[in-house]
């Protein structure tokens, strides 16, 4: 099981801005300095907590100060821009990071986000497709394009002068593109399966029951059946929010207790879905109400706290339940303690990593 990082930053309202854009970049430079193997960063216009706007600046930003560890948009939300000014941004921040770009995509879920961009009461997921086939379109072919869409239409040819350069677009350093990835948030979610039938691959969501993260993978599997591929474990990524501390009482406290940061971002989240009808996602039986979701009762679920030891064990757990997986992604939260917070990564890629592949290797050797 190799390690990654991913944050859809949610920081106090009321925080300086720069201190959480500091902060943030300094996890990403603390998970490459730690051996984790990729780093995905969000977006959102419109959310003073969540409050990275552009993943692809960010991404730019900190690219020279990372060595090893693979950069990825987590996500862009393609119909809240043009795929043409996309195409270009991709293209040129894979070169900038030597080809250690994954390019991470979704339609956009925050409706404030949808109604900025006007796109509320559109068909985003339709957006979404055309846009990222644009994309592709665009890396795919040369000048002049002529690449027509019903929400888009890209051509150079009335224009360009190819001699000297202009009216071509830039492609990517990874041929024919870098890897895509989609992240999935709904149980059964048919995304993943159409996702994977194109080549492209699974982040499961942290704030997804276990229960529903495990529905995912036979969703994966038919669409790299669908697709003529391998249905590879190693190529899915689950994202889960872990606290790893170096006793149990600072570690069920920062967790859990009344001042958590766990416990502000799962607040967060909890009140958008039910706002937005989206509460499901934290429901272990569909039938409940939304009252009957609770923010303890989703701690409890999604969060994995603790010692080293027992968030190894629990980890272990997490696994029996969701399957076998490739990329355990540390979903990022706000440094509410900067000393605990990269304490809990450094012990996380020190003590728990090598615990859980020994416990791995050991149940495969034993079947």
């Amino acid at each position: 099981m190799d390690l990654g990082f991913f944050t859809m930053p949610i920081h106090p309202v009321a925080k300086d801005w720069r201190t959480s854009l500091h902060e943030d970049r300094a996890a990403f430079l603390l998970a490459d300095e730690l051996g984790f193997t990729e780093g995905y960063v969000g977006e959102h216009t419109t959310d003073a907590a969540e409050n990275i706007t552009h993943c692809i600046s960010f991404i730019a930003w900190i690219a020279s100060q990372t060595k090893d560890i693979r950069l990825g948009t987590g996500t862009v939300n393609l119909p809240n821009t043009h795929p043409a000014a996309v195409a270009g941004q991709i293209a040129m921040l894979d070169h900038m990071l030597d080809g250690r770009l994954i390019f991470g995509i979704s339609p956009g879920g925050l409706a404030t986000d949808a109604e900025a961009f006007g796109s509320l009461d559109a068909d985003r997921n339709e957006m979404f497709l055309e846009a990222i086939d644009h994309i592709l379109e665009i890396w795919k072919r040369d000048a002049p394009y002529d690449i027509e869409g019903k929400y888009w239409t890209i051509t150079t040819r009335s224009q360009e002068m190819t001699e000297i350069g202009q009216g071509i677009m830039a492609k990517p350093l990874q041929r024919p593109h870098p890897p895509i990835v989609v992240t999935a948030v709904a149980p059964f979610s048919k995304g993943v399966q159409a996702a994977a039938a194109r080549g492209w691959d699974p982040i499961s969501a942290n704030f997804l029951l276990p229960q529903w993260v495990a529905t995912h993978w036979p969703k994966y599997a038919e669409g790299c059946r669908d697709g003529g591929r391998p249905a590879d474990p190693a190529n899915w990524r689950v994202a889960r929010s872990i606290f790893v501390a170096d006793d149990m009482d600072t570690a069920r406290d920062y967790a859990l207790g009344p001042q958590s940061p766990y416990r502000y971002y799962f607040n967060q989240l909890l009140t958008k879905m039910k706002k937005h009808g989206r509460a499901n996602l934290f429901k272990a039986d569909q039938d409940m109400s939304d009252d009957e979701v609770t923010l303890d009762a989703v701690l409890d679920a999604c969060v994995t706290w603790g010692t080293p030891d027992k968030v190894a064990d629990d980890l272990m757990a997490f696994r029996d339940t969701v399957g076998d997986f490739g990329t355990l992604l540390y979903a990022g939260k706000d440094w509410a303690d900067v000393d605990l917070g990269r304490r809990s990564m450094q012990l996380l890629a020190e003590k728990v990593q090598p615990a859980v592949n020994d416990a791995i290797g050991t149940s495969m050797a034993a079947q």
